[in-house]
């Protein structure tokens, strides 16, 4: 199948089989890598991006959704001239060791702070219970939510 949908920003055709993931299409044909792929399971949120503004894992998501919709993923945030104030946030407050989750975490607080502008630590913590750090206690990223919320 081919269809067209809005990748980051720009109008894009994407060829694809019915079956195909959209961790796939995504890494593999649009060359987009910062979408990581881990679990294969809709657990880890490494592989997070927005669909019309939505967080959801990519690893479970068929890529035939795309079709006629807006995808976001990390490169698309931000731009040459500076980050995004999420990005800006987790720069600053060190949220990121290893940053393989980071994209993902990024994704999540973004739709985190479209869908809650005025979150509190509760919400917070619900949103990113979907993204999982082996790296770190959470503390710093939590802070950098708190920051992309306050600055947003």
């Amino acid at each position: 199948m081919e269809f067209e949908c809005t990748v980051n920003g720009q109008v894009t055709t994407v060829s694809c089989e019915d079956h195909d993931l959209l961790i796939d299409v995504i890494r593999e044909r649009l060359e987009l890598t910062g979408t990581k792929r881990s679990c294969d399971m809709q657990i880890c949120g490494a592989c997070t991006v927005l669909l019309d503004g939505v967080a959801v894992s990519s690893c479970t998501t068929l890529a035939a959704e795309l079709e006629d919709r807006d995808l976001l993923t990390i490169e698309g945030l931000g731009d040459p001239e500076g980050l995004s104030p999420v990005q800006q946030a987790f720069v600053d407050r060190a949220a990121a060791q290893c940053g393989f989750c980071t994209p993902g975490m990024v994704l999540t607080v973004q739709a985190l702070v479209m869908d809650h502008p005025d979150a509190d630590e509760e919400t917070i913590r619900r949103y990113l219970s979907s993204t999982l750090c082996r790296c770190t206690g959470y503390v710093r990223i939590v802070e950098a939510a708190k920051d992309a919320v306050r600055n947003r």
